[in-house]
């Protein structure tokens, strides 16, 4: 064997294996990955338990419409935590599994780390809104084979029904159709105008042929039930805009929770205390504990 080779074989058996060649700020994405599929696990898990306790801030019963304002904000502030608290594992993971580079190149360890967690909260983000289109696609997939001629507003359906009842009524009579419009002039009751006066007067009409009322009983329902529909759709908005706006937070604060998780990541990687800030959280836990400590036997 020639010197050459041998001093090949001792410089291959001197450099450490398990670190990776450092090229700059490029991404190692079995981490980034595994961090989003985690982040993603983490966050379909703690968004099933919320809205199985009711921690939803819309829902598709008739019903939801009833919670109070301060329901609708606690059901935001969850999904801020939920967003927190599982991008922040997600970017852990993608930290911990990260592959160091060389021995030589530390100084900017903890700046890929956090690269490395905002990455995988990027994919993570990205998977979900997929996810969701996937899911709005097949719910409304039934909706637009129907002719809108058809179609009533669903966030006023109740009202609808409201507006219909009767005790009697002629046999073999279709009311899509006219459910469909009068849904339709009943969602104008939310514009700065209301509903005109002319369509007022025709759902008078309409509310007297197909359920035999007089003319100031049918009136009041139709007041009645545009001044309910007016507040199911307000409600119905303001619990779009809190729910955008939590979901808009929730995504905002999860990448610096994926940052701050891929840092602590790397730190245990690489058997460093972890910072600080992050320790400021233990600090009571470790006082309790030395509160505890058994004073010693004489």
């Amino acid at each position: 064997m020639s010197i050459e080779a041998a001093d090949m074989k001792t410089l291959a058996a001197e450099r450490p294996i398990d670190r990776a060649a450092d090229s700059g700020w490029t991404l190692q994405w079995t981490p980034v990955v595994a961090g989003a599929f985690v982040a993603c696990a983490v966050s379909s898990i703690l968004i099933t338990f919320g809205a199985t306790v009711g921690l939803g801030v819309s829902s598709a019963a008739p019903t939801w419409r009833d919670a109070s304002v301060a329901l609708a904000l606690l059901s935001g502030i969850y999904l801020i935590l939920q967003a927190l608290i599982s991008f922040s594992c997600g970017g852990y993971f993608a930290g911990r599994c990260r592959v160091p580079y060389e021995a030589g190149v530390t100084e900017q360890s903890e700046q890929r780390d956090g690269l490395h967690g905002v990455a995988s909260w990027a994919l993570a983000v990205i998977v979900g809104a997929a996810l969701a289109a996937l899911v709005g696609a097949s719910l409304t997939r039934h909706t637009t084979l129907t002719p809108p001629s058809t179609t009533e507003p669903s966030i006023i359906s109740s009202e609808i029904d409201h507006l219909f009842r009767a005790a009697r009524r002629p046999p073999n009579i279709d009311l899509a159709p006219l459910r469909a419009e009068a849904g339709r002039v009943l969602v104008t009751s939310s514009s700065h105008s209301g509903v005109s006066a002319d369509d007022r007067t025709y759902l008078v009409q309409l509310v007297t042929a197909t359920t035999g009322l007089a003319g100031a009983d049918a009136e009041r329902r139709v007041d009645s039930v545009i001044s309910e529909s007016k507040r199911a759709i307000s409600h119905t908005r303001a619990s779009s805009i809190i729910l955008a706006f939590s979901v808009a937070t929730a995504l905002l604060l999860g990448a610096v929770a994926a940052w701050a998780g891929a840092e602590a990541g790397g730190r245990h990687r690489d058997g460093m205390p972890l910072s600080d800030w992050m320790l400021h959280s233990n600090r009571l836990v470790r006082r309790n504990r030395w509160r505890r400590s058994p004073a010693p036997m004489p």
